[in-house]
């Protein structure tokens, strides 16, 4: 996999060259449904670390740019690819937030990790009061499948169907 791209946005495989912009990114309000808080630098490059040398056959974790400035708006992932029913997830800078970068890039790594796995549904678990992500499941057909109790914030699973957007 090269890139995904859609009409705004491009999609790549984290490297080492966008652990800077992605970290400056990486804001209390950003996690705030997230099941971690923000890192510490150190923390982050040994964990950018990790992301750039992930098997993309187990876990694919992309950063997400937009097309005509190159702007780094967050990052996605494809995670457990080798589960049965592996999961989604993204989280996006806060000036990228109510625009709908959020579902135009989970609708293009639904596409992309349907065609790679060729598993029928991916999880979509998400903070019960992140109403914004809990519109993106829905939108792409997610049925609410079970509830998660958590430390920072209880969660709900959404299973969303691998099919074309």
């Amino acid at each position: 996999m090269a890139e995904i791209e859609t009409p705004r946005l491009t999609l790549h495989r984290f490297t080492l060259a966008d652990a800077d912009e992605v970290f400056a990114a990486i804001t209390p309000e950003v996690t705030r449904w997230m099941s971690w808080d923000p890192p510490s630098r150190e923390a982050f490059q040994v964990r950018a670390a990790a992301l750039a040398v992930a098997d993309p056959a187990a876990d694919m974790n992309l950063v997400i740019r937009r097309r005509d400035t190159g702007e780094c708006l967050g990052v996605c992932a494809a995670e457990r690819l080798t589960d049965e029913t592996p999961e989604l997830g993204i989280w996006l800078r806060v000036t990228a937030h109510s625009q709908g970068y959020g579902a135009e890039a989970v609708a293009a790594l639904l596409r992309w990790a349907s065609a790679a796995t060729g598993k029928p549904g991916f999880l979509w678990p998400v903070a019960v009061e992140n109403t914004a992500s809990r519109r993106i499941a829905e939108r792409l057909g997610g049925q609410l499948i079970a509830e998660r109790p958590g430390a920072k914030y209880d969660a709900v699973v959404y299973r969303i169907p691998a099919r074309a957007y």
